[in-house]
C-alpha cells in the first residue's frame, strides 16, 4: 500500500514516522514544499513540552497532550535530542485571578498531571525569585525542548523505515481516480491514500483535494523579545500569566530555550500573509481569504478589546514590556 502525506511539519513527520512503525509494509511519501523539515510552525515556537493543564479534562486535547509529552520525551531520549522537564510557574498577579489560578489547579488533577502545587506569594521566589504576584502554580511537567532536531530525527527514521521524504515539493494538484495522483514541483507521484497535514494551507489543501471544507485558516503571527543575555538571571525556566478564559490566546510569557537563552512573547497578531514572519510581509491571496471570510469577523467581534491589545503591543515596545512586567517587574 502506497501512503502519500502532504506536509513536512512535525504533524506529517510523526503521522508517517508513528504509520511506519506500526504497519512496516506501508510506502510512505512525505512530501515538503520547503527545503527541510518544519520551516514554518513547526521550527518556529518557543519550544515548549505542554503537558495538558489548560485543557477540558476528558477532551481529545487533553488526552492528546497528556500523553504525547510522555512519548515525546521517551523519543528524545531514545534519539539523544535535548530536551528538559524544567518545570513551568502560572503565576497569578492580582487577587482577580486568584480563582482561575485555582480552577486551572482544579484542571490539571483531572487531567491527572503530578506534582502540582499552589503557591502563596513568599514561596513564588523558590522557583522564581524575580516573579511576583500573590498566587502561583508550579507544573513540574512542563518542559523545553529542540523540536528541529526531534524532526531531523523522524525524517531519518522515515527513510530508515523505506520510505522517504521529498522537499521542494510543492503539491499543486490532486486528482482521485482508482488511486490519488499527487502532482507536484518534484513531480508526479502515485498513491492509495492521502493525508493533509499540510498546516497553514491545509484548507486549500482540501479544496485540491476535492472537498469543500467550512473552516478557513486565518494567520496569527507570534512575534517575540529576547531578553538580553546579561538579564537573562531574571528567568529560571519558564513563567506564565494566568489565563483569560474569555480569549483564545495565553498572553505574553517567559520561556528559556534549550541551546540557551530566555524568549519573552508571544503576542497574536493578524498577519497579511499565512507565512508572514514580518509586518512588511503581503500577500493579497491570503488577505482576500481573511477579509472574505465571516469566521474571521465573528472573532474580532467577540474578541475587540484583545484584538486592540494585541494590535498595541505589535506596535508599541513599551506595551510589550509593561505586560511582561506584571510577571516579572
Amino acid at each position: 500500500m502506497r501512503l502519500a502525506i502532504i506536509g513536512g511539519g512535525i504533524v506529517g513527520l510523526a503521522v508517517a514516522y508513528r504509520v511506519g512503525v506500526r504497519y512496516p509494509d506501508v510506502r510512505i511519501t512525505v512530501f515538503e514544499k520547503e527545503a527541510g523539515p518544519g520551516r514554518h510552525q513547526s521550527g518556529n515556537n518557543s519550544g515548549v513540552l505542554h503537558c495538558g493543564l489548560y485543557y477540558k479534562p476528558g477532551s481529545l486535547k487533553a488526552r492528546l497532550a497528556v500523553t504525547g509529552i510522555q512519548k515525546m520525551e521517551s523519543f528524545c531520549e531514545r534519539n539523544t535530542i535535548p530536551f528538559e522537564r524544567c518545570g513551568k510557574l502560572v503565576v497569578a498577579v492580582d487577587e482577580s485571578e486568584r480563582v482561575r489560578l485555582h480552577w486551572l489547579h482544579e484542571r490539571g488533577l483531572a487531567n491527572a498531571l503530578e506534582g502540582l502545587r499552589l503557591l502563596g506569594r513568599e514561596q513564588i521566589a523558590e522557583y522564581e525569585p524575580h516573579a511576583t504576584g500573590v498566587a502561583g502554580l508550579h507544573v513540574p511537567q512542563e518542559g523545553i525542548v529542540d523540536y528541529v532536531a526531534v524532526m531531523r530525527a523522524m525524517v531519518a527514521h522515515i527513510h530508515s523505515q523505506g520510505s522517504k521524504v521529498v522537499f521542494n515539493a510543492k503539491v499543486f494538484g490532486l486528482e482521485r481516480h482508482r488511486t490519488w495522483k499527487v502532482v507536484t514541483t518534484a513531480g508526479e507521484f502515485e498513491a492509495d491514500f492521502l493525508i493533509n497535514c499540510a498546516g497553514l494551507h491545509c484548507d486549500r489543501v482540501s479544496r485540491l483535494a476535492g472537498a469543500r471544507p467550512s473552516a478557513r485558516i486565518v494567520p496569527f503571527r507570534g512575534e517575540y523579545y529576547k531578553l538580553k543575555p546579561e538579564r537573562a538571571y531574571l528567568v529560571r525556566n519558564l513563567i506564565y500569566p494566568v489565563p483569560d478564559p474569555r480569549f483564545p490566546f495565553l498572553g505574553v510569557h517567559f520561556t528559556r530555550m534549550i541551546r540557551g537563552g530566555v524568549e519573552a512573547g508571544p503576542n497574536a497578531v493578524l498577519a497579511l500573509a499565512r507565512e508572514g514572519y514580518k509586518k512588511s510581509q503581503i500577500v493579497p491571496r491570503d488577505v482576500m481569504d481573511v477579509v472574505t471570510y465571516m469566521g474571521f469577523w465573528k472573532f474580532v467581534a467577540k474578541h475587540r478589546s484583545m484584538c486592540l491589545r494585541e494590535l498595541e503591543q505589535s506596535f508599541s515596545r513599551h506595551s510589550f514590556c509593561r505586560a511582561l512586567r506584571r510577571l516579572v517587574p
